[in-house]
């Protein structure tokens, strides 16, 4: 497959990453480091009080004193001794159930889950359901209700960039720490480091350090719009590029966490390469938009759908282009200028035994095909 490829559905590859993509979360030095440093991540049906989302806008110290209550410490260990913590993140209370919403990588391998509250009580978790493919995961403790305070979604959709937002967590382990900033950037692809990558995420320059991963971005009205997840850096420490989870894809896929512990992700099944500009010039095309198929998988939705792949390659200046695959220029509709469009419009409105419309370029012409989703192979 060609190195520049990604497999629509399993987004895999993306471009070359030049920079290290780092998870947030405190381990042991001898622990060996992911390629994302992470950081720390309602309703199922809410029950009970839940801290709600305001008209109004809130001061950062209105939004830390509603929000701190309902943010956790999560302590991991995955060794046998049950002495050693093997690292640290955060959380949010999501119901009065005593449901826990923090990142996959937080808890994945462990033996053991500790939730510490505001006020120090500690409770054992059970892993109740994780997505690694989104890096979302719920826990449950048997927690007293009075000690539950749930957090309320806000809207990730309703974000504009420059908007201001805040960040709480546990850095480096300093419990009910709160940052400040704002929406650098919206539609972010995030290399995950398990072959795919996680849509539509939320860029911030609100300082996100290890620890903080799985805890909450908070708009100005006390909403969470995103499970802080991930920084860009090359050593490791926060440089002011920090990435989270929308509160969208929460919405849409922790109530099923909850429900069947795992979520299943809809896949079309081809890999290609977006339209640059010289790609665009090789295919005499008059806009370096849309994204071209390379390979379609075999009883892949595409394959079954007719979508027509790369037959030859051509050299230009030294350099080969793979050609005469179709050109995805729409989606159910709405444009698409790179992969990014296709993967962000599969994880906020489709699901497994969608259909889903794409406006094709072939030989010249434009056509619609219609695919119907199924399950992503792992």
């Amino acid at each position: 497959m060609d190195k520049s490829g990604i497999l629509v559905g399993s987004a895999m590859g993306a471009a070359i990453v030049l920079v290290l993509f780092t998870v947030l979360f405190i381990s042991p030095p001898e622990s060996i480091k992911p390629e994302i440093i992470v950081s720390n991540g309602n309703s199922a049906s809410t029950v009970g009080e839940v801290t709600p989302v305001y008209s109004k806008k809130l001061s950062l110290i209105e939004i830390f004193e509603k929000s701190e209550p309902g943010v956790v410490r999560v302590n991991v260990q995955r060794s046998e001794s049950a002495d050693i913590v093997n690292g640290v993140g955060s959380g949010f209370v999501f119901d009065k159930i005593g449901h826990i919403i923090t990142n996959a990588h937080v808890v994945n391998g462990a033996n053991k889950v500790v939730i510490t509250f505001l006020d120090g009580r500690s409770y054992n978790a059970e892993i109740i359901g994780s997505d690694e493919f989104t890096d979302m995961a719920v826990v449950k403790v048997n927690a007293d209700l009075e000690f539950l305070h749930p957090l309320s979604l806000g809207d990730s959709s309703n974000l504009k960039v420059g908007e201001q937002i805040a960040a709480i967590g546990n850095p480096f382990g300093l419990s009910g720490s709160m940052t400040s900033g704002i929406v650098s950037q919206l539609g972010r692809l995030l290399p995950s480091g398990n072959g795919y990558s996680i849509p539509d995420v939320i860029q911030t320059d609100a300082a996100i350090n290890p620890g903080n991963s799985g805890g909450p971005l908070l708009n100005m009205r006390g909403g969470i719009v995103g499970i802080n997840t991930a920084i860009q850096s090359a050593t490791g420490e926060f440089t002011g590029v920090g990435f989270a989870i929308p509160s969208q894809t929460i919405a849409k896929i922790v109530p099923i966490l909850i429900e069947k512990g795992e979520y299943k992700h809809p896949w079309i099944g081809i890999s290609g390469r977006d339209i640059d500009p010289d790609l665009a010039k090789v295919l005499e095309l008059k806009d370096a938009v849309g994204f071209m198929v390379v390979t379609v998988v075999e009883d892949s939705p595409a394959s079954k759908a007719g979508l027509v792949g790369s037959n030859k390659t051509i050299e230009v200046d030294g350099l080969s282009y793979a050609v005469g695959g179709d050109i995805i220029l729409a989606v159910d509709g709405k444009e698409v200028r790179k992969i990014d469009d296709i993967l962000i419009h599969l994880q906020r409105a489709k699901t497994i035994g969608d259909e889903m419309v794409l406006e094709i370029l072939r030989d010249g012409r434009t056509t619609n095909v219609t695919i119907v989703l199924e399950e992503r192979p792992n």
